[in-house]
């Protein structure tokens, strides 16, 4: 599979721009395990071209993480077409547009998947970007507005014909949000369309290396892209990896790996942000992680762990798990999967 001149190799696999997860010290972990692809989060054209220095922040990227492409949301072709030119300073492999985020501030406000309402506009997005920058251009959306206005597969056909050089799907509608379950099968319907030549990216509700394996034969996708499944779980890429390459699931490790893993990005995060903001921005992580999913009479003390203000106090409590809960192997392989 390739987009532009970038080779990814057989059955890749990508790591999903996510707002407050995908900052560098969770993407050096990701593509550490395996991830062919990483992505920023996502970045706002509007602010970027009023110079917030927040949003610019979101730009920096380092040559380790490569591949790596700048997601862009916004509404109008003039202001992210200005915003792809500035983003492209940076020089990102790939420039992605987002018309998939569902949440009522970016959505509501034509942005993301708000666009879904207004495809001509939408269309006029992609031409311009692509007539603005030299970097590859992809597109990540969703099936349709709702259940009542699927525009998935003619609209694939669209997108690639303003000059998209890849197109990435979730699974469900904006109305959907994130519940329910993503449907793959109009993921498959694009792939196997013959006039689309572009690569297909399925993205939704991959969890599992067994999920990753039958998306990419039952779908044809050229590639699988990994969103909320890996939040707390960087590993996962590693994991998915090993079983299409053997059939088999990796052998689980140690408890005390997996919490040094969580551990690391802590630290890297209080190396950026402060210890303050950086233990703030692992909490999701923590939140979310499999890892103490399994772990029985475990609320309290995961409480205290998102309570924690300081990286002594989060990490002592962390120390403790081990001496205080069952975290063998066999709990693992509930609770990791």
């Amino acid at each position: 599979m390739k987009i532009g001149n970038i080779d990814f190799g057989e059955k890749p696999l990508f790591l999903a721009p996510m707002e407050d997860v995908t900052d560098p010290a969770f993407r050096v972990l990701c593509k550490r395990f395996g991830a062919d692809m990483m992505y920023t989060e996502f970045v706002s054209a509007d602010a970027l071209i009023r110079n917030i220095p927040s949003t610019e922040n979101k730009l920096k990227i380092s040559d380790s993480e490569r591949p790596v492409g700048i997601q862009l949301y916004g509404r109008d072709p003039g202001p992210i077409a200005e915003a792809a030119q500035r983003a492209e300073e940076a020089h990102p492999d790939i420039i992605d547009l987002n018309f998939g985020c569902p949440v009522k501030k970016v959505a509501g406000k034509g942005g993301g998947a708000g666009l879904l309402k207004e495809i001509p506009k939408m269309l006029e997005i992609i031409r311009a970007v692509v007539d603005a920058v030299k970097t590859p251009v992809t597109v990540k959306t969703r099936l349709g507005w709702d259940d009542k206005s699927i525009v998935m597969p003619d609209l694939a056909e669209q997108i690639q014909d303003c000059g998209a050089q890849a197109l990435t799907i979730h699974g469900r509608t904006r109305a959907q949000m994130y519940t329910g379950s993503a449907d793959w099968t109009l993921i498959g319907e694009v792939k196997k369309n013959p006039r689309i030549h572009i690569p297909i990216i399925g993205n939704g509700d991959v969890t599992t290396p067994e999920r990753a394996k039958e998306c990419f034969e039952k779908y044809g996708v050229d590639a699988v892209m990994i969103g909320r499944g890996s939040i707390g779980r960087p590993w996962i890429f590693e994991e998915i990896k090993h079983y299409l390459q053997t059939g088999e699931k990796a052998e689980k490790k140690e408890f005390s790996w997996y919490l040094d893993i969580l551990k690391e990005q802590c630290v890297n995060n209080i190396e950026m942000l402060g210890e303050q903001r950086g233990i703030v921005h692992t909490r999701r992580h923590i939140a979310t992680s499999p890892l103490f999913k399994g772990i029985d009479n475990f609320k309290s003390t995961k409480i205290a762990m998102l309570k924690a203000s300081t990286k002594d106090e989060l990490f002592e409590l962390m120390d403790n798990i081990t001496k205080n809960f069952d975290v063998s192997r066999e709990t693992l392989f509930s609770c990791t999967d």
